[in-house]
Order: structure tokens, then C-alpha cells, then sequence
């Protein structure tokens, strides 16, 4: 029971009041004393005969000192035995017989005969003992467990046990009446008392553990149903015991029926086997990426009730899915009849069926409704458009118009401008008919790539350990390092693409965005070759480097390729069959992470050796093609290539130009030693890496298949140098 639970308390007067507590049957004292003697004895219950009451002619205190019981012949002894047995079945001390409490322990008795009894006697009184005290500790458990603190779970034990006790007191009245009509014995007491000892001491067993330890709520059905199981030897105990099991069961089954038919948790004393914790809110999916609202704002506590521990997982999610309904304001509840209701439980496992029935129908209405209603589908099409640049028009315009804020450092950009020329973009290109565009959003990171997926600690295999060969932090970061796009996501649908779900496509997106910035410059260089074509370089640096180009843009057009074609459309195909198939909200987001963390793996973002390989390339790449205008320009006259590029040369002598071209271009060529030096040091630390990446593929697909081609296209590149 947790502390947090408040309960009402139990008004004074309540214990206060004697006639509310039945205690004013004890304090009632004959006026009259009652002597007891062999002609007497019959009429002492003439007198007590008069009282309607069976309990107050049991709780009648006798007055003054009495004999030893051993002063009476043995026939006068049984009757004496049998008067305060009977008062003993029902809590009450007689005569010769005392009732003891262990010190400390209200629930222990002990039993006390006058040592003058005759022993035979004492051996059949003894017999009865158990019964009685079992009795008492019934009893007492009723009252003790009647409390509101003690729980539903208790209070329906309790009233069942104080059903039980009606019978019992029954009994004990109809022995009593056996007696004054002068037809009982002590052996007849014992036998009339067989039927109820085997129940009564069952009961006994079961109270004394539940009280000893404090059980509530579960526990207190799980013992009983343990019980129940370890007497089925004894047919008529093990009925008592299931009957005990559905009586205090229904309480709790009340709980659970509100739960899986209206997703609502009506737990007063916090017995239900399901917690909630109200800390935990729904906007936390979108900002947090540690977020736990969906797995730990319903969970499951210990102590299952055994009868539900197969099912407890149905029941859980029941519930969840109807709270969504319920906080997207669809206000929905499963279909109850009279062939529903959860109020009992047996052989026939009908309580099963109806909670299956219960998760069928939560289920498919939370999938109609995201699919429908919220068009999950379509908005996860729109971000494969967008940051899996599917449809990458609008990256190329944005790419063109932001090139000059992008390539700045991370303290001096502007993001509300890019956010505006993202806009521009989106408006003026194919995109523009996307309804979804107006939730893309952009942002700068403040970290490179490498340096944020060692900060992403449950990523397996992604935090990259530091040593001294490890690719360092750019000194200088640049937007085009940092750039990432996001997306605005609303509830319900958070629930499947959480901020944790969003990083990962961002993570992506910013490896595939910087890749086509290496695509886009090595184009560039290539560009500014393809310009001096028409010059005759065989034999020249400019043509080494022009070969340098063709194979850095093979590289990243391989790795592009392999990304986009064997990567990310592949994997995207199946998971948009299987979420097609899907038949609950869970196993949406089973198959959508799967494949983001799939796509991550095959993306070589969760290999860092590789990874950093690849970057490496990259770097290398950019700082080739950055140096490309210098190399070209330090081995030709700028203005004469300028004049052939535009096509402005005008000259009366045009074979003299186009000759006297050549020669200036090779004569320059040769005497600037410094950029055949410089194309030599790319082309060899190029190959260099490139060759050093080969290997690393070629192992590396042993344990991951999906870089067979990768490492194809890769030694290809090798190949051609």
C-alpha cells in the first residue's frame, strides 16, 4: 500500500458506543446470582432461556467465585465442559475455561483448562480448541481488515469471512439448543463440530499469513488462490476457498473492468496491479529524447494477481490505448453487456475472452484514428521527402540561395534567415504542393556529426571512443557541418515520431545534406575542368588532376548511390508494408524504429571506424575541390582562359592563338612545380585513405552484409586509380 494513498478515518463514536460495537453484551451482570448445582443446572437456562438473543445468553458474565471443577462427579463435569465450550466457539471465556492473548500479538490465543478437569475430558475439549481459535482470529481479522485503509481487496475478504461467521454462529446456536433440550454430549459437540473444523482451519492458515504480513490489494488473492490450489485434496475446503477467491476478487475486478473498457484507473487505496505516474506528460515526446511518457506514465507494479499475470501486458496496453483516444479528445468506450462485465472468474477463462475482445477493439480504434484521422502515412511521407531528400529539388534551389549564410561560422548565422530562404524554396519548387511543408522547420547544430553521435549514449556501437588517430573537431564548424532541418510534431502522432524518432532522421539527413555539399564542389572543380578542355593537357598536371576529380566524384556519387538506392528506399518499402499490416499502435512504432535504427546501422552512422574513413574522404574531397580554382589558374594565363571559356577571343590570326595557347599552359605548367607537388600530395593521400577504406569494407561485410556493394563500388574506385 503506498504512503501517498489517504484514507478516511474511522469515526470515534464508532468504537465508542457499545451498542454499535456489540460490546454491552459483556457488561450485562444478572442481578440475580445463579447457582449451579445438579437440580439447578436446568433452570439456570430456564432463566437464560427468557433472552431472544443467542449472543447475549453467551456473553453473560457469571458472578462470584466458582468451585473447582473437580468437586463434581464426572456427568456434572461434561455439562460444566459443554456450557463453556459453546461460549468458547464464540470468543467468550466460561467458567473453568480462560482465554489468554500473547502479549504483543493480538491475534494469538491460548486456551486454559482447571487442571482439576477429569482428563478424559480435557482430551476432548482439547480437540475443540482449534475451532475456537480459529474463530477468534477470524474474527478479530474481520474487524481489524473492516477499516478503510485496509482496501477493497480486504474489505470484500472481510465481508465474505463475516458471512461465513454468520453460519458458524448458527451452528454453535443450533449446538446450544441440542443442549438445553438435554441431547448433546461431548462427543456429539465434537462431531457436529467435524464438518466445520477443515474450513475454519484453512481460513485460519490463510488469515494468519495475510496478517503477519500486512498482505493487501493482490496479495491477499494470490494466497488465497495458492491455498485453494494446495487443498485440492479436499474438495469441500478448496470450494470454500474459490468462493473466497470470487468474493474478494470482485472488488478488484471492478478495477480492471474501468480500466480495459474506459482507460480509467478508479484505485482509491492503490491495489491495482497498474500505476499511474501524472508526472510524466504527453509534450515531453517532442522535447525530450529521453522521453518515458509512453512506456512509464502507465506501468505495470509488482504483484500481479496470478489469474492475470498472462494477460497483464493485454491489460495494460487496453488501457494506454484508450487514455490516447481520450486525451485526442475521442471520447470512445469498448461495448459492455451483460456477456462482458468482468465480475467473475473461473475454469471457463470467459474474463480472458472479454479482455481480449476489449484490446481488439481499443486497438483498432487508436490505429483508425492516427491513420485516419491524423494521416500518419502521409506525414511520414512527407518527412522522407524532406529529410531523406526523396524530393531534393527544393534542397538544390535552397542550397544555391543559402550557400553564402550556410558557409559561415555557427556564431554568425542567421537561422531566422534560413529559415525564410527554406521557405522560398519550399514555395518555388515541386514541394509547394506538399501540405505538410509548413512544419519543416530549420535549425543549426552545435556539434559535427561524429562529435553528436558520441553524445547519443543508448545508440549501440555509436559512441566513439577518443584516441589519439581519431578525426579531430574541425577547428572551424560551418553551417554546412551543422545544418539540419526538423519537423513539427503533434499528439498523437508523437507517439511514434518522438524526439527521439526525429534525431535519428536529422542525423541522417545531416550526413546525406553534407554529402551532397561534397557532390555539389567536386562538381564544381570538375566544372572549372571541363572549362580548359578544349586546351590540348595530355602529359599535365591539370590532366593528372582532372583524372583526381573523376574519381573523388565517383566516390561520392558510389556513396550517394548506395545511401539512397540500397540504403534508405529498400528499407523504407518494407517497413511501409509492414505498417500496412500492422494491427496495433505498437507495432507501428516497433517497425518505424527498426527501421530508423536499421537505416542508421546501413548508413555506416553506428560503425565509427568506418565513419570516420568516410569523413576523412569527405574532408579531403572539399579541400581538393577548394584548391581547384588555384591549381587551374597557377598553371594557365587566367585572362586567355577566360577569353577561350567566354568565347570572346577575337583574333585575325585564330591558329596562331589557339597554338600559342598550349605552349603558354605547358610552359607554366612545367616551371610551377608547386602545383604538381600539390596535385601528387591529393591524389596520393587520396588513394592512400581510399585504399585503407577498402579493407575495412571488405571485413566489415562479413558481420554486415549490406556493405557488399558499398565495398564493390568502393574497390572499383581503387581499381580505376
Amino acid at each position: 500500500m503506498e504512503n501517498s494513498i489517504t484514507c478516511p478515518s474511522t469515526p470515534l463514536w464508532n468504537s465508542e458506543r457499545p451498542f454499535l460495537t456489540g460490546r454491552f453484551h459483556q457488561v450485562i451482570i444478572l442481578s440475580v446470582s445463579l447457582k449451579l448445582n445438579i437440580f439447578g443446572f436446568c433452570s439456570t437456562y430456564e432463566v437464560l432461556g427468557k433472552q431472544n438473543d443467542f449472543a447475549l445468553r453467551r456473553r453473560i458474565k457469571r458472578p462470584g467465585p466458582e468451585k473447582a471443577i473437580g468437586c463434581y462427579n464426572a456427568a456434572v463435569q461434561e455439562l460444566i465442559v459443554i456450557d463453556d465450550l459453546l461460549s468458547a466457539l464464540v470468543g467468550i471465556e466460561g467458567r473453568y475455561i480462560s482465554i489468554k492473548r500473547v502479549r504483543g500479538k493480538e491475534d494469538n490465543f491460548t486456551f486454559l483448562l482447571d487442571t482439576s478437569m477429569d482428563l478424559a475430558l480435557q482430551e476432548l475439549a482439547k480437540r475443540v480448541f482449534p475451532l475456537c481459535e480459529s474463530f477468534m482470529l477470524i474474527n478479530h481479522f474481520v474487524e481489524s481488515r473492516s477499516q478503510f485503509n485496509n482496501g477493497l481487496v480486504n474489505h470484500a475478504f472481510a465481508a465474505a469471512l463475516r458471512a461465513l461467521l454468520l453460519d458458524y454462529q448458527a451452528m454453535v446456536a443450533q449446538l446450544e439448543h441440542q443442549f438445553r433440550l438435554g441431547r448433546l454430549s461431548l462427543q456429539g459437540l465434537w462431531f457436529f463440530c467435524q464438518p466445520m473444523m477443515g474450513s475454519m482451519r484453512a481460513l485460519y492458515t490463510v488469515i494468519q499469513k495475510a496478517s503477519s504480513n500486512n498482505f493487501a490489494g493482490s496479495a491477499v488473492l494470490n494466497l488465497l488462490q495458492s491455498q485453494a490450489k494446495a487443498m485440492a485434496g479436499d474438495s469441500a475446503v478448496r470450494s470454500l476457498l474459490e468462493k473466497m477467491v470470487q468474493c474478494a476478487s470482485n472488488a478488484y475486478l471492478g478495477i480492471l473492468e474501468r480500466w480495459v473498457y474506459e482507460g480509467v484507473i478508479d484505485d482509491p487505496y492503490g491495489e491495482f496491479f497498474i500505476a499511474e505516474n501524472k508526472s510524466l506528460q504527453k509534450e515531453s515526446l517532442t522535447q525530450d529524447y529521453d522521453a518515458k511518457y509512453w512506456r512509464q506514465r502507465y506501468s505495470l507494479k509488482d504483484g500481479i494477481p496470478s489469474f492475470l499475470a498472462n494477460i497483464a501486458g493485454t491489460i495494460l496496453t487496453t488501457g494506454k490505448y484508450l487514455n490516447v483516444m481520450r486525451e485526442c479528445g475521442h471520447h470512445v468506450q469498448v461495448p459492455v453487456s451483460e456477456n462482458t462485465k468482468l465480475m467473475s472468474f473461473g475454469t471457463s477463462h470467459h474474463y480472458l475472452e472479454c479482455i481480449k475482445a476489449a484490446y481488439d477493439f481499443a486497438s483498432n480504434e487508436l490505429l483508425n484514428l492516427i491513420n485516419e484521422k491524423y494521416d500518419l502515412m502521409g506525414k511520414l511521407q512527407s518527412m522522407k521527402h524532406y529529410l531523406l531528400l526523396d524530393q531534393g529539388d527544393f534542397l538544390v534551389h535552397f542550397m544555391d540561395i543559402a550557400r553564402d549564410e550556410l558557409i559561415k561560422k555557427l556564431d554568425e548565422i542567421s537561422v531566422e534567415k534560413l529559415q525564410s530562404l527554406l521557405d522560398l524554396a519550399l514555395r518555388t519548387t515541386a514541394a509547394a504542393a506538399d501540405p505538410c511543408n509548413e512544419d519543416l522547420t530549420c535549425c543549426v547544430e552545435t556539434s559535427s556529426l561524429l562529435k553528436r553521435l558520441a553524445t547519443l549514449k543508448d545508440i549501440e556501437n555509436s559512441r566513439i571512443v577518443p584516441d589519439g588517430n581519431d578525426l579531430e573537431e574541425p577547428v572551424s564548424v560551418t553551417g554546412l557541418e551543422t545544418f539540419s532541418l526538423s519537423y513539427k510534431v503533434r499528439w498523437p502522432l508523437s507517439i511514434v515520431i518522438s524526439r527521439k524518432s526525429l534525431t535519428k532522421y536529422q542525423l541522417i539527413f545531416r550526413f546525406l545534406f553534407h554529402c551532397k555539399h561534397v557532390d555539389r564542389q567536386l562538381c564544381g572543380a570538375w566544372q572549372v575542368h571541363q572549362s580548359v578542355r578544349s586546351l590540348k593537357m595530355r602529359g599535365t598536371a591539370i590532366s593528372r588532376s582532372s583524372l583526381l576529380c573523376r574519381s573523388m566524384l565517383k566516390f561520392i556519387n558510389s556513396l550517394l548511390h548506395y545511401l539512397t538506392f540500397e540504403v534508405l528506399e529498400p528499407n523504407w518499402h518494407v517497413m511501409h508494408g509492414r505498417l500496412q499490416t500492422a494491427k496495433s499502435i505498437d507495432e507501428v512504432i516497433q517497425h518505424h524504429d527498426f527501421f530508423l535504427d536499421k537505416c542508421l546501422r546501413e548508413c555506416l552512422l553506428l560503425l565509427p571506424k568506418l565513419l570516420k574513413k568516410v569523413e576523412k574522404l569527405k574532408s579531403l574531397c572539399l579541400q581538393y575541390a577548394a584548391a581547384t580554382q588555384w591549381l587551374i589558374s597557377s598553371s594557365i594565363d587566367i585572362p586567355s582562359l577566360e577569353e577561350a571559356v567566354d568565347g570572346s577571343l577575337v583574333s585575325e590570326k585564330p591558329k596562331q592563338s589557339k597554338s600559342r595557347i598550349p605552349s603558354q599552359m605547358l610552359k607554366l605548367s612545367s616551371s610551377n612545380t608547386n602545383v604538381t607537388d600539390s596535385i601528387l600530395n591529393f591524389e596520393r593521400e587520396f588513394n592512400a585513405e581510399l585504399q585503407s577504406l577498402g579493407p575495412i569494407l571488405s571485413n566489415s561485410s562479413q558481420a554486415e552484409p549490406h556493405l557488399t556493394h558499398l565495398a564493390q563500388w568502393i574497390l572499383g574506385v581503387g581499381n580505376d586509380q
